[in-house]
């Protein structure tokens, strides 16, 4: 059984050399107990781009949730920074859409770093939805590896659940440790798709999507997290699970089943593709959607659209992102 940790993420409103020592020793404790850490990670309201990158040394940065737009052009220079822009109460407009096409138009590759939020919760380990609150770690998990060897939900759940036992056993008697982000977070194919999961359960994805099986899911990780922080939702990343991404070209996918995934058990729309010649009144109204649900429910939504610059509907993109899987683009309606 894989233990992998997709996340290690510091919150620091100043980073400084004791700040690196206080991410390294927690990596190692983890690390000697037999996880695999797949990346380090630091948030702080810092809003410089170049600055934040001084402040420490890990693999992603964030300045985590704004109401306004950083210096875009730092943003699109700097490698491995994300922010997240907070449209809970703003009035959505054709500026907020227009953000999104210019990253497209300047830096595609920059899309993965961008969403925009609702409600957002803080101290998730996850990027670029990360939102800074107060100074501290949090623990993300890749818990899709888990279900390797289960045959029913339940096993999968034994599992989760002795690892987070382990993790808050590790740090109990730390004051910064903020606590662990139960979200499921797929990636890839095979064991560590949460799609290869549900098939594995004899369901298909589409008699999926009219079951209680992803209710099941949200249930187990909001109520059983022995010290949750930030979404702790079931994400749907159609580009980073590559089995759902086989969905979405079959067309099983679509973002009005997306959406409403999100309201009953997700997080949002993640990683979902858009061809550069998409209009862009449906992604406003896709906004405004968002953010009458968030505020409806009082729940926390997200939106983060990939696009490779180049491709347009009907055209397979080329993203050139280990994490993203090419797919022939569909329109969004």
């Amino acid at each position: 059984m894989d233990k992998i940790i997709r996340s290690v993420c510091l919150y620091q409103k100043n980073g400084d050399n004791s700040s690196q020592a206080f991410l390294d020793n927690a990596v190692k404790k983890l690390k000697k107990s037999g996880f695999t850490i797949q990346t380090t990670r630091f948030c702080s309201p810092e809003q410089d781009f170049s600055k934040i990158k001084k402040l420490i040394n890990c693999d992603y940065y964030s300045v985590g949730s704004v109401t306004e737009v950083p210096n875009f052009d730092k943003f699109l220079e700097a490698k491995n920074c994300s922010f997240n822009l907070d449209l809970s109460n703003e009035e959505i407009s054709a500026q907020h859409v227009k953000i999104l096409f210019d990253i497209i138009n300047k830096a595609p590759h920059k899309c993965f770093d961008f969403a925009y939020t609702f409600n957002n919760s803080h101290s998730s380990p996850f990027f670029p939805s990360a939102s800074y609150k107060k100074d501290g770690f949090s623990i993300g998990l890749q818990p899709t590896d888990l279900a390797e060897n289960c045959s029913s939900l339940e096993d999968w759940f034994t599992n989760i659940r002795n690892i987070w036992e382990e993790i808050v056993d590790e740090f109990n008697t730390d004051k910064n440790f903020l606590g662990i982000d139960s979200s499921i977070a797929p990636l890839f194919e095979g064991k560590s798709s949460l799609i290869n999961f549900v098939k594995k359960l004899g369901i298909s994805f589409s008699d999926s999507l009219i079951s209680d099986i992803y209710l099941k899911m949200t249930n187990f990780i909001k109520t059983e997290n022995p010290k949750p922080t930030g979404l702790c939702g079931l994400m749907l990343p159609c580009l980073e699970d590559f089995e759902l991404a086989e969905e979405y070209e079959k067309g099983n996918f679509s973002l009005d089943k997306n959406i409403y995934l999100s309201l009953h058990c997700g997080l949002g729309i993640d990683t979902y593709p858009i061809g550069i010649d998409e209009e862009p009144a449906k992604i406003l109204n896709t906004l405004k959607l968002l953010q009458g649900l968030s505020n409806k429910y009082q729940k926390s939504l997200s939106a983060r659209f990939i696009s490779d610059g180049k491709a347009k509907i009907g055209e397979k993109t080329d993203l050139k992102n280990e994490y993203l899987k090419d797919v022939v683009v569909r329109p969004l309606s």
